[in-house]
């Protein structure tokens, strides 16, 4: 089992920047790659970015560029930098852990973001 604890999230005015860490505790040597993922009121879920254990990075669409994802030399915490926010990055953020099935199998509670224009 792994449990997973966002912070970070907040309220922000357009152009502003917020930083989101993901902390994570039991059998973390089975995750195999974290994701941010968000969920805006009334949409589906979709991918903000992802590393994996290898340090492999991707990034949606909509916030490359803007948004960095990254860790220190343990795995813990996962961060993701937010810059440049606009109201569409409004949503709820949650990270996500993926095990040997390469599976997003356990998520974090989430944290809310809100971007103010």
């Amino acid at each position: 089992q792994v449990q997973l604890v966002e912070s970070g999230g907040g309220w922000v005015q357009a152009g502003g920047s917020l930083r989101l860490a993901c902390a994570a505790s039991g059998s973390t040597f089975s995750i195999t790659a974290i994701g941010w993922y968000r969920q805006a009121s009334g949409k589906q879920r979709e991918l903000v970015a992802s590393i994996s254990s290898d340090g492999a990075t991707i990034y949606g669409n909509s916030v490359m560029g803007r948004f960095t994802i990254s860790r220190d030399n343990a795995k813990f915490p996962v961060y993701l930098q937010m810059n440049s926010l606009k109201p569409e990055d409004t949503a709820t953020y949650y990270c996500g852990a993926a095990g040997k099935t390469f599976t997003y199998d356990y998520w974090g509670q989430g944290t809310q973001v809100t971007v103010s224009s």
